[in-house]
């Protein structure tokens, strides 16, 4: 990868992507965009973004848009963005942008997305990260960062801190955006899982925002039980998490206000939902470890029959 000035292309510019790759051209880097609903909007109006951490806007000239990766330059560093629905699109959306020396980067939430880019592109190539960030697709080209921001990411394989790692954290550390590099990844996509299986799950299954679903006993009740089957598969995969986990994850929470998950806008925006990333992988690996995790299969179930009826 080139250190001093890399080719950086967004794949799936949506909120997550929209921002951080913003972010990355608002300082100066060279980020290319593949973007699908928003592509005339962005390549004639720009990118506007308001955020807790400083509005700012780019302007059509300042932004280098596609809606065709086969139009986009080989790139050093490959960040994808997309929905885990849309993972059957990796091949022909990101080998256009493959050259000798490109790193693929996944910020998509769920489990199994690390393992289908390794199969297409390398395990070598693949990294993968979570973004902790409250962000939503507010219009055309529109984008609202309400809180948090933080990236933690690792070596798909072979686990551990690697110069490289640590490079796109410093690149992503100057450009405004807060980067930490993981010592194992898969801790931080279970960790992770601990958020978005009740908040996600929960909040597109009964349609609500986050401050409704903490809002009353039952309720955190039913988070805080959910996250504990969590950490009770995760354990089982090989991966210990704290308990304290509950406490925390609901407590950073509370900061949010009345926040709309990605699932729940989803549903809402009549989109297929991350169902079997987010819910159906966890679970099956709990299967596969004879660990019960009653309350996830239900919510599986229910979210399934919430994306069937919508015709997806």
């Amino acid at each position: 990868m080139n250190v001093d000035r890399p080719t950086i292309a967004v794949v799936g510019a949506g909120a997550v992507g929209g921002y951080y790759g913003a972010r990355l051209a608002q300082h100066g880097h060279d980020v290319h965009f593949l973007l699908r609903s928003d592509y005339e909007t962005v390549r004639s109006r720009g990118l506007v973004v308001e955020s807790c951490d400083g509005n700012f806007s780019l302007s059509a000239k300042d932004v280098r848009v596609y809606d065709d990766p086969r139009r986009m330059p080989g790139a050093d560093l490959v960040v994808v963005t997309l929905k885990s629905t849309s993972n059957d699109q990796f091949e022909k959306l990101i080998t256009p942008l493959v050259k000798d020396g490109t790193v693929i980067l996944t910020l998509q939430n769920g489990l199994g997305n690390e393992e289908r880019l390794a199969e297409l592109f390398g395990a070598g190539r693949v990294l993968g990260g979570m973004a902790f960030v409250c962000i939503n697709r507010v219009g055309p080209g529109r984008i609202s960062h309400t809180d948090h921001g933080v990236i933690r990411l690792g070596d798909f394989t072979p686990p551990g801190r690697s110069p490289r790692a640590e490079r796109i954290a410093a690149l992503f550390n100057a450009s405004r955006i807060k980067c930490e590099v993981l010592d194992d990844l898969r801790w931080g996509r279970w960790q992770k899982l601990t958020w978005n299986i009740p908040f996600n799950g929960l909040g597109a299954t009964f349609d609500l925002t986050t401050d409704r679903l903490i809002g009353s006993d039952d309720g955190r009740r039913m988070v805080a039980d959910l996250i504990r089957e969590v950490i009770a598969a995760a354990r089982a995969d090989g991966v210990e998490l704290p308990e304290s986990l509950v406490e925390t994850q609901i407590n950073n929470t509370t900061t949010m206000g009345p926040y709309r998950s990605s699932m729940q806008v989803d549903r809402q925006e009549g989109r297929t939902m991350e169902v079997e990333a987010i819910l159906g992988e966890p679970l099956r690996r709990a299967h596969a470890h004879g660990v019960a995790t009653p309350i996830l299969e239900g919510l599986y179930r229910a979210a399934r029959v919430v994306d069937g009826a919508r015709g997806k």
